[in-house]
Order: structure tokens, then sequence, then C-alpha cells
């Protein structure tokens, strides 16, 4: 599986590295990351998270496919719990023989991941977890958050 969660800030370097690693010597024309920071917005200090494993697999599983079918394979690494401001939280690659399939693989991947894995976002503020609401997307079939259809 090429979904990797860490507790707490990625160590992006590492993260990457290793990636880069797992292909050095492949006939990869692209390795096309994209890494997600933390912005400092609405005095939070940190953003919190909570995935829902077995979901998230799944949904992780059909882009392995669909990158497959394109010849490319994708990773992704995302953070569980507290992650303060200024560090990474998300980080996804794309891996491909040919750019032009790797560029559109990974902005495909990154809008979709926002819109429909399934992990839950919270902001810091004065030492409090409150669900950041206002800056989640509604998932089907999420109970309360659900989208109306």
């Amino acid at each position: 599986m090429m979904v990797e969660i860490y507790s707490g800030p990625l160590d992006v370097k590492e993260i990457l590295s290793k990636w880069l690693d797992e292909i050095d010597g492949k006939n990869w024309g692209a390795f096309i990351p994209f890494v997600g920071i933390v912005r400092e917005e609405d005095d939070i200090a940190a953003l919190s998270f909570d995935i829902y494993e077995p979901i998230l697999l799944k949904w992780f599983e059909e882009w392995q496919e669909k990158a497959k079918q394109r010849g490319a394979i994708v990773k992704m690494a995302h953070s569980l719990g507290d992650v303060p401001i200024f560090t990474s939280s998300y980080i996804a690659a794309v891996m491909s023989p040919k750019r032009r399939a790797a560029l559109t693989l990974i902005d495909e991947f990154v809008e979709d991941f926002k819109a429909n894995a399934p992990i839950w976002k919270y902001d810091i503020v004065d030492g409090k977890r409150v669900y950041a609401q206002s800056r989640s997307t509604p998932m089907i079939g999420a109970g309360l958050l659900s989208k109306k259809d």
C-alpha cells in the first residue's frame, strides 16, 4: 500500500527522499510531488486531523487502479493528530514514464482528495480543538456532514 499515515507533522524531506529512492534506477520520466502546508489563518496555532482508515484505503486503492491504467503510480502521506502552522500535513506524488500523465494525475488526485478523502480537519485555537466546518468539504454518506443529493 502506498498511503502512509504519520502522527503529527510530516518530515517532507525524509518522505520525498524515501519515495525517490524507491524509483531509483527505474524508467520513470516524471516524479511530481505536492506538499500541503498548514497556513497561518484565523488565529490558528495548528490543524488537527482524524482519519477513517478503512474508507481512506478503499478510496486510495481506486486511485491506484486509475493511475495504473495510465502507467503511473500514486503515493500519499497524511498526518493524524496535531500539525502546527508552517509544517506539512499532506504529501502526494505521482510517478510516471510520461510528464503529461503525471501532471494531469497529480492535479486530479489532489482535487479528489480534498473533496472525497475521509479526513476530518479541526482548528487548534487557544489550545482548543474546534471542527473546521467552514473549510471542510461535505462528503456523500457522511451523516450530518453529508452533501445534500
